[in-house]
């Protein structure tokens, strides 16, 4: 378990900056991860990977020479938002356009997406890549929704290495897509990770047995098996990967592959070493040549005890790349020569939102009176989060990675301050909530961050500043919000997710208001279908986000998003019973 910490809520800002301080020949930190501690030569595409904490030396420990120009890192287990992604990518850009590189979890696919729809906005020439190499997520006829494990160190190098050779960006993009469709991992685990804070493992493994199929935030296995012997883990391994060949790979037999044996977090190297001896051996007995093997820690999930196999499928030009030097704090490989002089030091990097405060616009006094019921209902949002953080977090860990908690409370604190912020300079209070949306999806990260943002973006663009609020005007922001959501997460009623509630919620807010209810008491109506509809996802089958290839797990629990979605409706009722205002 994490023992050494001192916040939870703090544990990933805290370790990213004693990385920073530690490895300053390499990186130098910027908001919102680190980049090279040398500027990008001019001309060169810049690599930017990212992802949550709990995975290192992924994601910080890969930035230098020879793999990944900047790294974006987000909450633990959770997504970098879209800005700190935008702050990276700016900070390493050398002018020749950045490839975006993650593993493919919802909330990094939309927050790494939005920061490319940034970037490209500010005059950055932007690619996103997601690498999708873990097979026991999903069948071959559905790779794309497949997970990224430590398939993504050979990807990333191979896009990173081919962005120093000088190819323009959609040819090191290129490269970076033959290297995930070459690129297979499988992996099995003895026993799950404690998060910090936490006093108890997100999964647990009976004894004597192992897990199978596992992710690398904390997901509980596909099944599970009786514990083998060292010879028979690595035998599962090995007979698992090559049942599955990428379809321009013949069968084995004179076939050369990049093989990484990475360790999760606690099994040690003597343990990892005893096996690699008989992956090897099965390996070449089936004709496999293996080139440049890797054993080690390199992609982890915290103190997790368990193991996996990476093997990507060589080719003259991925072999180059592959062998290709590279010296990180973490990765080093081969020799390299001392940095030429287009990549002296670059100097500090500070990003414009960092050092200057969002804009205020004039509000009536009307919507500034609103404001403050508008605080309140965040406040009462904040409090609600922070006394069911442990519980969400058990909800959500029993098919899923156990951070919705921890992720919801880092997210409504953060708006809950920005919020206040704005009000005491005088935001009307479409202002206030869109200034807490922001603050939640930056902080918060993750695919809850990013719908949370866009859930209270999109009832602060329906108030305004303008003009006193109306029932009809929330109810037409939350309506618009529950469209926002399905569009964005591709969500529908029935995946088991926040929609099943925000749905609801929505119609029944809009009918009662329609049926000429004030808003406090519509609010009630809609928030108990919102509390109805989170407790029937319990029955749902999940479709959606990590806990899909878990879903029989999941039957008898509710959604974790939609059960602190009914919680929120119930707790900003009561700020609205205690705020009471004329025009509502």
């Amino acid at each position: 378990m994490t023992r050494l910490f001192n916040d939870p809520a703090a544990f990933a800002d805290e370790a990213l900056e004693g990385f920073a301080a530690a490895h300053r020949r390499w990186v130098r930190p910027v908001t919102g991860g680190v980049v090279r501690a040398a500027a990008t030569p001019a001309g060169q595409v810049a690599v930017v990977i990212g992802g949550g904490s709990g995975h290192y030396p992924a994601f910080s420990g890969l930035v230098g020479r020879g793999l990944a120009h900047g790294a974006a890192v987000g909450n633990v287990f959770a997504s970098p938002s879209a800005q700190q992604i935008r702050s990276v990518a700016r900070a390493a850009d050398g002018g020749a356009g950045v490839l975006l590189m993650y593993g493919n979890y919802a909330g990094d696919v939309l927050h790494f997406g939005q920061a490319a729809e940034r970037l490209t906005a500010d005059g950055v020439e932007t690619v996103t890549y997601a690498v999708a190499d873990d097979i026991s997520s999903a069948a071959p006829g559905e790779a794309a929704k497949r997970r990224g494990i430590a398939g993504d160190l050979p990807v990333f190098k191979a896009a990173a290495v081919a962005a120093e050779q000088g190819l323009p960006l959609a040819q090191v993009a290129s490269v970076a897509r033959r290297a995930g469709e070459r690129t297979r991992s499988f992996g099995i685990a003895f026993s799950g990770c404690t998060l910090p804070g936490a006093d108890h493992p997100l999964f647990t493994v009976p004894e004597a047995r192992m897990a199978v199929g596992l992710g690398i935030h904390g997901e509980p296995g596909i099944g599970e098996q009786s514990l083998p012997t060292a010879d028979e883990a690595a035998r599962l391994l090995v007979d698992t990967l090559l049942k599955e060949l990428p379809v321009d790979v013949p069968a084995p037999g004179g076939q050369r592959a990049a093989v990484i044996l990475n360790g999760l977090g606690s099994v040690k190297y003597e343990e990892l070493f005893v096996v690699y001896r008989k992956v090897a051996a099965l390996l070449e007995e089936a004709g496999v040549t293996v080139v440049d093997p890797e054993v080690g820690e390199l992609v982890t999930s915290f103190d997790m005890a368990g193991v996996s196999l990476t093997l990507t499928w060589l080719d003259e030009r991925l072999e180059e790349l592959w062998r290709a030097p590279a010296d990180t704090p973490a990765y080093r490989k081969g020799a390299l020569g001392e940095p030429g002089p287009a990549s002296e030091p670059a100097a500090p990097v500070r990003a414009a939102e960092e050092t200057e405060q969002p804009a205020v616009p004039e509000a009536s006094e009307a919507s500034r009176q609103a404001a403050t019921t508008v605080l309140a209902a965040l406040a009462a949002l904040a409090a609600t989060v922070d006394a069911h953080e442990d519980e969400l977090g058990r909800i959500d860990a029993v098919a899923g990675d156990g951070d919705h908690g921890i992720g919801m409370r880092r997210g409504s604190t953060a708006a809950l301050r920005a919020a206040r912020a704005a009000q005491e300079r005088g935001a009307g209070a479409g202002t206030v909530l869109i200034h807490a949306a922001d603050a939640w999806a930056d902080r918060a990260g993750g695919t809850s961050g990013a719908l949370w943002g866009t859930v209270l973006r999109a009832v602060g663009a329906a108030l305004g500043d303008r003009d006193a609020p109306t029932a009809g005007r929330v109810a037409e922001g939350v309506a618009e919000a529950s469209a926002a959501v399905r569009r964005l997460g591709g969500a529908e009623v029935g995946d088991k997710t926040m929609v099943d509630v925000l749905v609801p919620f929505a119609d029944t807010l809009t009918a009662a208001v329609a049926a000429g209810a004030g808003l406090t008491g519509a609010w009630d109506r809609a928030a108990g279908a919102a509390t109805e509809a989170a407790a029937a996802t319990a029955a749902l089958l999940p479709r959606k986000g990590r806990a899909r290839p878990h879903a029989e797990k999941s039957l008898g629990t509710p959604d974790a998003g939609a059960h602190s979605l009914a919680l929120i409706t119930r707790a900003v009722h009561g700020a609205l019973l205690d705020h009471p205002h004329d025009q509502y």
